[in-house]
């Protein structure tokens, strides 16, 4: 039986899951290849933390199940669900110093949320305008 580590990310309301083992190098995000992933800015994204470990990149295959949000925040929460799957798998302190050094949101999930909207408001912070002054 082969060690499988699994690791997750969120960004704003997208929740990702990662399940890394041992294999040829593929990436799946939700049963697609990174390869056909769209749109390409999320790609490029998700391609960041796969990259910088290229000597680990090749040897492990990697699911991600994403759901909630957003293109872009799906993207955000897959990079960090792959960051931290591949630092806890091959266990390497450069490489999280690496990940670190680069972008911290690699490894720690962003806590940022969306504000709610306030009474009279159109939203977070807009007011309806007054026009008797």
């Amino acid at each position: 039986m082969s060690k499988v580590v699994v690791a997750s990310g969120k960004r704003k309301t997208a929740i990702a899951r990662a399940y890394i083992k041992k294999g040829k190098g593929r990436v799946r995000i939700n049963n697609v290849p990174l390869e056909i992933y769209q749109p390409d800015i999320a790609r490029w994204k998700i391609m960041e933390p796969l990259v910088m470990a290229k000597k680990y990149w090749k040897s492990v295959d990697i699911d991600v199940n994403v759901h909630g949000g957003g293109v872009m925040g799906q993207a955000y929460a897959v990079r960090t669900a792959i960051a931290k799957s591949l630092v806890e798998f091959t266990g390497d302190e450069e490489l999280k110093n690496l990940y670190l050094q680069f972008d911290r949101s690699l490894l720690v999930s962003d806590p940022r949320r969306k504000e709610p909207k306030k009474p009279l408001g159109r939203g977070a912070r807009k007011k309806r305008q007054k026009s008797y002054r």
